[in-house]
């Protein structure tokens, strides 16, 4: 493998005119990083990390742990992290918590011992459910956390979040004002986390300001909720629009309403969450509140780097991402 030294030797510079072309620094000229840069090509050189990180004390890697990747919102910001992550030449280390306290904690303890520079993290649901933080607030103590969807308020640390009020809020107002729906249903199977909580007050405030029934089918995380959405729709024909404010469930009330033969969406109306590619996967094509995933990745990640370059003495800041309602078959 060629180093900087035979690269230095073959150019007849120094060792050290070598690495600052290879970093673009401008105190080397531009011809002399043309030449650098071509040689370098040519002979294959890649850079030594393990002493990179002994000379930087950086070891360029961000810790990143997420409840499930089966969550294709979360997939979706996972891939958006990553390819920032690869264009400032850092790698990321995945873990997934599965939803699980312990799993998470271990987690956090597995990339706390000097092997990562930061950590993302989006909190799994026991998490939130029990409210243990210990492990987070140990942690970013000593290490940059960034908190993003799923945050913990307690912990001082910046955050990316996602409209989830507002959201629905328009969303039901959109279904009320545009659309003259009066029997508005919400489904949520995240109800008892913060984003849950969050969108049931959205919809909410929205249904109550126009005097028309309040109705919530919380589903408390079960696996297989379809039969438990069917035998509600069936009990409750007047519902004359649906918002579901989680990935999965606004899809599965589409196949619900269609086994009991209603109109989609002359009779009634459905409104998904989470992300734009649910189209793929429906029929009638679901409209969605959608929640920007590769945007939030981005942002999410930009605030890790800027914490990790030196900006650490700069005031926590918690960064709202304004959602988008896609309108497609599922809606008037």
């Amino acid at each position: 493998m060629t180093t900087l030294k035979e690269l230095a030797a073959l150019l007849n510079i120094s060792v050290s005119t070598v690495s600052k072309a290879l970093n673009d620094s401008h105190e080397i000229s531009e011809k002399t990083r043309v030449r650098v840069k071509e040689l370098a090509t040519k002979l294959n050189y890649k850079p030594n990390r393990i002493a990179q990180q002994l000379k930087s004390s950086k070891t360029k890697v961000i810790g990143v742990i997420v409840p499930s990747l089966m969550n294709p919102f979360i997939a979706e910001v996972v891939h958006a992290i990553e390819m920032t992550l690869d264009k400032n030449n850092y790698d990321m280390s995945l873990c997934i918590s599965n939803e699980n306290l312990k799993k998470e904690q271990r987690s956090v303890e597995l990339l706390s011992n000097g092997s990562v520079d930061g950590f993302i993290v989006a909190v799994a649901r026991e998490t939130q459910i029990k409210n243990k933080i210990e492990h987070f607030e140990n942690v970013n103590k000593s290490t940059p956390v960034v908190m993003f969807d799923r945050v913990i308020n307690e912990i001082e640390c910046d955050k990316v979040v996602v409209d989830d009020f507002q959201s629905v809020y328009e969303t039901s107002r959109y279904l009320i004002d545009k659309e003259k729906r009066e029997h508005i249903l919400l489904i949520s199977n995240i109800e008892e986390l913060s984003v849950g909580k969050y969108r049931i007050d959205g919809y909410t405030k929205a249904v109550k300001e126009s005097n028309l029934k309040v109705s919530v089918l919380k589903l408390g995380g079960i696996v297989n909720p379809d039969v438990k959405i069917y035998d509600y729709l069936k009990l409750n024909p007047k519902i004359d629009a649906i918002i579901s404010i989680d990935h999965i469930t606004g899809i599965m009330a589409l196949n619900m309403l269609k086994k009991l033969g209603k109109e989609i969406p002359t009779e009634i109306s459905v409104i998904g969450f989470g992300y734009s590619d649910a189209q793929f996967v429906s029929n009638p094509k679901i409209s969605v509140i959608n929640q920007k995933a590769r945007e939030i990745g981005e942002i999410t990640t930009k605030i890790m780097l800027e914490k990790i370059k030196g900006f650490k003495d700069r005031d926590l800041k918690t960064i709202v991402i304004p959602s988008e309602i896609i309108l497609r078959e599922s809606t008037k």
